[in-house]
């Protein structure tokens, strides 16, 4: 079992920054894909970043590509998104993801990860 916390989230002005990370337990993190969603009120959850388990390859959503940056410490079990020029369309909560399946790409697909955090609100204000 992984358990997952996300952590970083607020509320900032358009334009600005904020890192959020996702701290995950247990000892096989290295072995996981993570990736990032997001949902919106009213909105269904999207995708947003992945990194995978070996090579650290990235994978970016269109829309966020080249502002956001997705990596991780498997020293420290946490993988990160760094967003950037934030936009008031990037506010919704985000959910950090892990997927065990050992695949060698990391998946768009919200259902190909196993495991979840309880997210994180993001606010970006106009």
């Amino acid at each position: 079992q992984v358990q997952l916390v996300e952590s970083g989230g607020g509320l900032v002005q358009a334009g600005g920054s904020l890192r959020l990370s996702c701290a995950a337990s247990g000892r096989t993190f290295r072995s996981y894909a993570m990736g990032w969603f997001r949902q919106a009120p009213g909105k269904e959850r999207e995708f947003v970043a992945a990194i995978s388990w070996i090579g650290g390859r990235t994978y970016y959503a269109d829309s966020v590509k080249v502002r956001f940056t997705i990596s991780r410490d498997n020293a420290k079990n946490t993988v990160y998104l760094q967003m950037n020029s934030l936009k008031p369309e990037d506010t919704a909560v985000y959910y950090c993801a892990a997927d065990s399946r050992l695949s060698v790409v990391a998946s768009r697909d919200e259902y190909e990860y196993d495991y979840w955090g309880q997210g994180t609100q993001v606010t970006v204000s106009s």
